[in-house]
């Protein structure tokens, strides 16, 4: 695998011109050197108690799952459970559990700091993106978090611990052997592939993707740029791990009520169970009419869907496509 680009603080508008818009992962080394939460490193917990001790749920597995927040083995259920708790208890668990050889593996995900923790965000600020987006909270131990990608931009910023990060391009995605959407680890579909450990007589087509794959190792004060839909497998290597992250959008505001997603289910729903020539007719009219989108050989007055479609056309569209699956 080879290393993903480092570079080392920048500004916002150097990454929004250069590095958001390339839409290619990045490492930002030393970006948050100078947080408090990171300099507290070795008394981290400490550190965060001093904030508030919010409840939240705690993702809790055995030690033979060695961290791997994953399915278990035939897929009937995950390797671990969640259990109600708080910051300062999770905190306590973790410290109990550093010793051990064989851990319990314990997290809590995605929490948001300006809830639980009032005054981290403040204490703790990267200038790259917009001060209203709150960081949220990821504190565990050697967790394992499956290959997955996020349907928004992201920025990581390691507060304690390291983190080794292994990155995919979108266009990957055939060969990652994507798990079900329904049923998921954590809310989004993930990989069956463990990246570290491939099991190419199971998921041969991985060894095409293994050429594409970029890897990193974040520690304290450290970040990177997750760009929008980069499928990314991340291990938490020390006993006391934590991250801060921030997600956002730069796409125009989404019709109401619509997503890409959505999109993706109504296709499966008119074009998944149609005659193989059929089903190539439309991924040739979806190619055009979507993903390149050129109708510049038609009159601009007369491209309808395929120009640019105003506010009140595409109101009227989603109350056509309401009436039709209400069917």
């Amino acid at each position: 695998m080879r290393a993903i680009a480092e570079i080392g603080p920048v500004d916002r508008s150097t990454f929004e011109a250069e590095i958001l818009l390339a839409a290619k992962p990045m490492v930002f080394r030393g970006l948050a050197a100078d947080w408090p939460a990171v300099r507290a490193e070795n008394g981290i917990g400490a550190y965060l108690k001093r904030l508030g001790d919010a409840p939240c749920d705690m993702i809790v597995g055995p030690p033979d799952i060695d961290g791997r927040i994953f399915y278990d083995a035939d897929m009937s259920g995950l390797t671990f459970r969640k259990e109600p708790g708080s910051v300062s208890a999770l905190i306590d668990r973790l410290e109990a559990a550093a010793p051990l050889v064989a851990a319990p593996a314990l997290a809590v995900q995605s929490l948001s700091a300006r809830d639980a923790l009032p005054g981290f965000d403040t204490d703790n600020r990267i200038d790259l993106v917009d001060p209203a987006i709150g960081p949220r909270l990821w504190i565990g131990n050697r967790i394992v978090v499956a290959t997955h990608h996020d349907v928004i931009e992201n920025i990581a910023v390691v507060v304690a611990g390291r983190r080794r990060f292994i990155l995919f391009p979108p266009e990957q995605m055939p060969n990652l052997y994507i798990g079900p959407f329904e049923f998921t680890p954590a809310g989004t579909p993930v990989s069956l592939v463990d990246p570290e450990a491939p099991d190419l007589d199971r998921f041969p087509r991985f060894a095409e993707a293994l050429p594409h794959a970029q890897t990193a190792e974040l520690g304290p004060g450290d970040a990177i740029f997750i760009p929008y839909m980069w499928w990314h497998h991340v291990r938490s290597l020390d006993a006391f791990s934590m991250l801060a992250n921030y997600w956002w959008s730069v796409t125009p505001a989404a019709q109401p009520g619509l997503a890409p997603v959505d999109a993706m289910v109504h296709a499966l729903l008119a074009i998944k169970d149609l005659p193989e020539n059929q089903r190539s007719a439309w991924r040739a009219m979806f190619e055009q009419v979507v993903f390149d989108a050129d109708a510049s050989h038609i009159p601009e007055s007369r491209r309808g869907i395929r120009g640019d479609i105003g506010g009140a056309a595409k109101a009227g569209l989603r109350r056509q496509l309401a009436a039709l699956m209400s069917r």
